[in-house]
């Protein structure tokens, strides 16, 4: 059974950082994709950021170009969101997603999700 476990969301002020974490089991975790997605009160699930299996490249969406990094550590079975410069409007829910795909950025190209991590930004 696959599972993915995220951590590290929480209430946090404007220009802060904050470091996601995403734990897998239950699948060949350095052969997946990573993603990273964020759903907005009233929203829908909107990608954030993706990382390819060996961590080679990155892929991230406008609004967090140059805030966020995406990593990955396959010997822990792990992929990371360091999240600096918050926003308000990065209050969401954060959830990882794994891929059997070689790149996606799409959210119908990921087979597994994990239950989410809320982030909120105060102004």
């Amino acid at each position: 059974q696959v599972r993915l476990v995220e951590s590290g969301g929480g209430l946090v002020q404007a220009g802060d950082s904050l470091r996601l974490s995403c734990a897998a089991s239950g699948l060949t975790f350095s052969s997946y994709a990573m993603g990273w997605f964020g759903q907005a009160p009233g929203g829908s699930r909107e990608f954030v950021a993706g990382i390819t299996w060996t961590g080679g490249n990155t892929y991230y969406a406008d609004s967090v170009k140059g805030r966020f990094t995406i990593s990955r550590d396959n010997a822990k079975n792990t992929v990371y969101l360091q999240m600096n410069g918050l926003k308000p409007e990065d209050t969401a829910i954060y959830y990882c997603a794994a891929s059997a795909a070689a790149i996606a950025m799409e959210e119908y190209e990921y087979q597994h999700w994990g239950q989410g991590t809320q982030v909120t930004v105060s102004s």
